[in-house]
């Protein structure tokens, strides 16, 4: 199945606001907060997140546009963010993620990208062959699971206070 550009385009550009509206201007209870030894925070998850606008999405959309499957994608480094952006200030992680999106969209957006563009392939380093419209796919599910680990791991926080009510609560279980 291939996608949309225009749709996966909708989602892409909320997220920045989606984030900023659940952790700006957050205490570092909810923002430290994780799961667990080599967890993200959700200040781990903006820092995550702008490494990839940085070095994954579009720099790989192109290597599949100039390139194809000649040349493999540079390995991401997933906690490559940790040393880079450290323990910036939340609003300042924010605000960087906002600007490199929206960067990233309208360079996409300028492409064009003509249907048959998104079965272009390139090569993954660990994953083999993979096209230009499951990089698209790919990049918005990776926005939602971390919408979702960031929700996740803020309603674990109360995950004891809330007492019988957590039976009820899907999130916390």
């Amino acid at each position: 199945m291939s996608i949309a550009v225009s749709e996966a385009v909708q989602v892409l550009r909320r997220t920045p606001a989606t984030l900023r509206a659940l952790l700006s201007g957050l205490g570092d209870e909810w923002l430290g907060a994780d799961e667990g030894p080599d967890t993200f925070t959700p200040r781990d998850v903006i820092g995550h997140l702008i490494l990839g606008e940085e070095t994954d999405w579009i720099p790989r959309l192109r290597i599949i546009l100039e390139s194809g499957e000649r040349r493999p994608f540079t390995p991401f480094d997933r906690f490559g963010f940790k040393e880079k952006y450290g323990r910036l200030p939340i609003d300042e992680l924010l605000r960087r993620f906002a600007e490199l999106r929206e960067d990233n969209l309208r360079q996409l957006e300028a492409l064009r990208l003509a249907p048959e563009q998104l079965d272009l392939r390139g090569t993954h380093p660990e994953l083999g062959t993979v096209t230009l419209s499951q990089l698209l796919a790919t990049w918005v599910g990776h926005d939602l699971t971390h919408v979702s680990q960031v929700v996740r791991v803020m309603a674990r926080r109360y995950q004891d206070a809330v007492g019988p009510w957590r039976a009820y609560l899907r999130i916390l279980q």
